[in-house]
């Protein structure tokens, strides 16, 4: 039986906001094991297409095999997904009828403990999701100013804790190299002042350094750019996130087409005025799901 962690977030109201149907062409940029990209190719069988993205490349393979019983209806494609517009060109397409971004890091990548993505184990620190990014999370605890792990504290995790954590950990790297998670969980525990928070007080550290080393903000802003003209009149995106910062983007993104139709431009009408969040149940299978947002918009 399929681990509740690995169950795809909102999968029904994507697969209903999508509208999958027949002769339709889909893209999934963020492929991961490819249970969002099986519910669409369900849905829209049995001549319905997809198009799967995913910067790791271990993620890409997983999902070949778990979309395998559909044939030849899906082409997978190691890559990120800001370059979404040269791979549908490098397939002769100018557009599709659906797209779907699921944001952050998979539950595949938190359980590979040499990823070095969770504070739950000792592990080598690194937190790439494609393993051709050069720059890895203790690069940076390493050769960052105190002042510059400040800011990306601040600005990436909404740390609160952010002067005194970068401080921690400019301290530490004096006495000796970070190497692993537990190096930097330790200096953060050092750092924060006794039980602040329900989380785990090396959370908003660990995720500042995933964006970071990801660049998970810019590629999502640079893929925004260029979405809108990547959907058929009709067509519909549908985006997950996972934390305030990326949501900020995908709705002022959203709000900026559906006003840019007043002004002779594409036109869009938001599908959700209000982001989507798991139902209680749905939370209860799917921990995972507990801090998701879908946003929606059809272009017109």
């Amino acid at each position: 039986m399929e681990e509740p962690a690995h169950l795809p977030v909102l999968l029904a109201e994507v697969r209903r906001i999508l509208g999958c149907r027949p002769g339709r062409i889909y893209v999934d940029g963020t492929v991961g094991s490819g249970g969002h990209s099986r519910g669409i190719l369900e849905r829209s069988s049995p001549s319905g297409r997809l198009i799967g993205l995913d910067l790791d490349r271990e993620a890409v393979e997983r999902a070949r095999k778990a979309l395998s019983p559909f044939g030849g209806r899906f082409e997978l494609r190691q890559g990120n997904f800001k370059e979404m517009k040269s791979a549908l060109e490098s397939l002769s397409l100018r557009a599709v009828d659906g797209i779907l971004l699921d944001l952050g890091v998979s539950s595949e990548q938190l359980e590979s403990r040499e990823r070095g993505f969770s504070f739950r184990w000792d592990a080598p620190l690194d937190m790439r999701m494609s393993q051709e990014t050069t720059t890895t999370a203790r690069d940076l605890v390493q050769r960052l100013p105190a002042g510059e792990l400040e800011i990306l504290l601040k600005e990436l995790g909404e740390e609160r804790w952010a002067r005194r954590i970068a401080r921690a950990i400019v301290q530490q790297r004096q006495k000796a190299p970070l190497r692993t998670t537990r190096d930097l969980v330790e200096a953060v525990e050092r750092a924060v002042p006794g039980k602040t928070s329900r989380l785990h007080p090396a959370t908003r550290t660990f995720q500042a350094l995933r964006i970071r080393v990801n660049e998970e903000l810019n590629n999502l802003t640079a893929f925004l750019e260029e979405a809108a003209d990547l959907l058929n009149p009709g067509g519909r995106i549908c985006i997950l996130s996972y934390h305030s910062l990326e949501d900020r983007i995908v709705k002022n993104s959203f709000r900026e087409w559906a006003r840019a139709g007043a002004r002779g431009e594409a036109a869009f009408r938001l599908l959700t005025p209000k982001p989507i969040v798991p139902a209680v149940e749905e939370i209860s299978r799917n921990p995972r799901a507990r801090s998701a947002k879908l946003r929606a918009a059809e272009k017109l």
